[in-house]
């Protein structure tokens, strides 16, 4: 990410627009104790969701925002592993919930969501939910992600997308310029 955009992802005014995100991703939603969490970026989602499982796993690829949430996260119910959610080193069927909050679009191929995709699915327990958001490219999504690795992911084909990959009872909602969904890996 570039300096404007990581000083944003830390910013309170992005961590109540993102809390308000996860508040309705999450509502009605049983996570169980033991939430992956992909694309943690510098954690303002995982200060939130950790209040809210018994032990929380943050994936992050970005060495420094990794070390960095680390670091901040020692001593609490987080443990965060620096790796690539699209080939992810936990067995089939570990996490009771997975969550992505506004991290898809910078994974930067089509192929490498998807695949991304079945890995949330393949780590879930049985019925488990897979849950988040992400947002779409407008005027301002556009200066805040200058230089960055950006593919944006297309709300209205999504839903498709997350069925191709093994989810069922697929939820989609949209607010302002975010898309949110909520999927079950089946039972």
């Amino acid at each position: 990410m570039n300096i404007v955009h990581r000083w944003y992802c830390k910013s309170d005014m992005w961590a109540k627009r993102l809390t308000k995100g996860m508040t309705v991703a999450t509502q009605d939603l049983d996570l169980g104790d033991n939430l992956l969490e992909i694309g943690p970026g510098p954690g303002v989602s995982t200060d939130w969701l950790r209040e809210r499982v018994q032990h929380l796993t943050a994936v992050e690829i970005d060495h420094k925002l990794a070390r960095a949430l680390s670091q901040r996260m020692e001593g609490t119910n987080v443990t965060v592993v620096e790796g690539d959610a699209t080939e992810l080193d936990f067995p089939d069927n570990t996490f009771s919930a997975v969550s992505s909050f506004t991290m898809l679009h910078h994974v930067p191929t089509p192929e490498l969501q998807d695949k991304l995709l079945a890995e949330a699915c393949r780590v879930l327990e049985p019925g488990a939910p897979f849950f988040g958001s992400d947002s779409t490219p407008n005027f301002l999504w556009n200066i805040f992600h200058v230089f960055d690795t950006r593919m944006p992911v297309d709300p209205d084909a999504f839903a498709g997308r997350l069925e191709a990959a093994g989810f069922e009872e697929v939820a989609m909602s949209t607010f302002a310029t975010d898309f949110g969904f909520r999927a079950r890996k089946p039972s």
